[in-house]
Parts: C-alpha cells; structure tokens; sequence
C-alpha cells in the first residue's frame, strides 16, 4: 500500500508554510480528491468561508491521525473553515458512532471521519449527509461508499503486497510467517491482510501460519504472538498491519528471547514505530502518506460546497522504510508527527 508519477499539493508549495506541517511540501498523490480548486479561488472561498468541518478520526492520540489533522488545519486555512475535532478513545464502533451522532447534531457544513467499520457507521453517516454534510471518508471507508463525496484512502492492498515481499526477503523466502489484523471489519485491516495473504502464495517455501486478531490492542497482540511461537517455535516472521499490533508484537518476541531472530514488518511510521526500527525489533515499516489525505478531504469539501467536480475515490501510495534508508528525505517526510 511500480509508482504513479505524483504531483505536489499546491497548498503546501503556496500558503502553507514549513512550520505548519513538518514535511509537507513532500507529500504527494496520485490525484488530488477535487478538481478546480485552488488556494487563490476567490469564489471558493466565498462559499466556504466560517463554515465548519468536523473531523473524526479512528481514534484520538494516534499519530497517524495526528499527522492528518495537522495537515487538515493547515489546508483549511485557505479557505476559512473552522475545524473541530472530536473522536472515540478507543479504535471501537461502539464509542465512535455515539461521537458521530453528536457531531450531526452541530448541522456541520463538512465531515471528514475514518469509519471503524466497513458496514456499521454506513447509518449513522448517511444521516450526517442527509443532513447537509458534505462526508470525506478518510483512511478506513464504507462497504456503500454513497453517502460520501469521496473516499480518500491508502492503497491497502498494494500497502499489504509491500509488505509481504520485504518479509520474504528478509527470511530468505522461506520459512513460517503470521499476521496480526488489529480490527475485522475495518477496511484497512481487512484489506492489508488480503493483500499480503495474496502476495505471499507466490512464495513457494513460504508457510503461512494464519491471521490472529488483536482487536488494536497491544496486549492481545503480544499474547497472540505468544501462543503462536509455542505453537511455532520455527516462526521466521510477522507481519503487524498497525502500530499497536506491532507494539504488542515486540514486546511478545522480547518475552520469548525471539528479538531479531524472528523478522518483523510493520504498518505505519509514527515515533514508536521508529524507535522500534532503530532499535531492531522491527526491520521493516510500510508509510502510508496521512497529510496527503488530509489535504485532500478538505479539497474535497471545498469544491463540492462551491460546486466544482469531486472525484469519488483516491487512493495514495506506500513508503517502505528501512534503517538503510530511514536518513533520506523523502522518508524522512514521511514519518508521522505527534504535533504539528
């Protein structure tokens, strides 16, 4: 989740300085969520000026999401909405949709929300848009994608591709492998576990143990990793398809003397994540790019309120990162921050 030819975000390179977003001016896409929207629009303005957008990420403090709510903030500026933001302590359907049903209640202009389920939160934002909410999905999107001007995404099944090739390779292309999903139902997960379980049938000496789940959190994760090395004692590799997941990951390999020994991919690129490269108990990091997604949702709501056309879906690009190439810029720029 070979590499379309990008371009960058016009806000970065314009109105949005170096200190707004650290890294900014690098991120990019393969296509931008509107089209016709520029920072100097004075129409566009016009139309979007003091207006609300709610943001509603899958959960609070993670930095994947603090890195798109940087970006969001910065990219509203240009044309004057207010963002607020709210969101459920936990990756969980049960705290978010009471969130959500309180930001409808504030008859915002736009919403932008990461959904924890594929199928759950299609009522509770179908009524957001019936109410005149202009819905960017954002990272996780709908089984019914309907009620939303657009559904902005990594690209989860190349992402999770990514991820089983760079764990062949660091086993040698043989050996036992596992997968800890952090949340059934949510497309992301769903997803990057699809696309590494496709990807890593091509690897003939390969034996793929199966998925555990570790509902995002990282003691389920570490026990899970536990009981598989009981089971497996041979275990060559695991693919961790979150932060926490990893997390819990690490901590089960370090219990078990299994540091290094056993090879560790891993999605997203925040602090801890890079901690954990530096210090070898991950060798591998799969980024994904939330500041693009970030920009590209307010884009989006931007035009659909002034009436320019929306593209329904963008989906954005992995990074891999090593400690090889973790002091090169452009990796550098894809880290995730945990303030702005």
């Amino acid at each position: 989740m070979a590499r379309p030819s990008y371009k960058l975000i016009l806000s970065c390179t314009v109105l949005i300085s170096a200190s707004a977003i650290a890294g900014c001016s690098s991120s990019t896409s393969s296509k931008g969520a509107s089209a016709g929207t520029t920072g100097t629009d004075q129409s566009a303005a016009g139309g979007t000026q003091g207006k609300t957008i709610f943001f509603v990420p899958g959960v609070i403090g993670n930095a994947f999401y603090l890195s798109m709510e940087c970006s969001i903030r910065a990219e509203a500026k240009q044309f004057g909405f207010e963002i607020n933001l709210q969101g459920p302590s936990k990756f969980d359907t049960s705290l978010q949709i009471p969130v959500l049903n309180g930001v409808i209640a504030q008859n915002p202009a736009g919403l932008i929300i990461a959904p924890d389920d594929s199928k759950a939160l299609f009522g509770p934002i179908s009524n957001a848009a019936k109410a005149g909410a202009k819905v960017a999905l954002v990272d996780t999107t709908l089984a019914d994608t309907s009620p939303a001007i657009t559904s902005i995404a990594t690209d989860n099944v190349q992402g999770g591709a990514a991820a089983a090739d760079s764990l062949a390779t660091l086993i040698g292309s043989t050996g036992k492998v596992m997968v800890l999903a952090f949340q059934p139902g949510a497309a992301t997960s769903d997803d990057r576990q699809k696309g590494f379980e496709q990807e890593i049938k091509k690897y003939t000496n390969i034996d793929y143990v199966g998925p555990q789940i570790t509902n995002n959190d990282p003691a389920k994760a570490a026990s899970a990793v536990s009981a598989t090395l009981a089971a497996h004692p041979d275990l060559a590799g695991i693919y961790a398809t979150n932060d926490r997941s990893a997390e819990g990951a690490a901590t089960g390999l370090r219990n078990a003397g299994k540091v290094g020994t056993v090879k560790m991919v891993a999605f997203d690129a925040g602090p801890e994540q890079v901690q954990q490269l530096q210090q070898g108990l991950v060798q591998t990091l799969i980024a994904q790019q939330p500041r693009q997604i970030g920009a590209d949702a307010v884009d989006a709501i931007a035009a659909a309120l002034t009436g320019k056309p929306v593209q329904k879906a963008v989906t954005t690009k992995t990074i891999t990162i090593t400690k090889d190439n973790l002091s090169q810029p452009d990796v550098q720029t894809a880290l995730y921050k945990l303030s702005c």
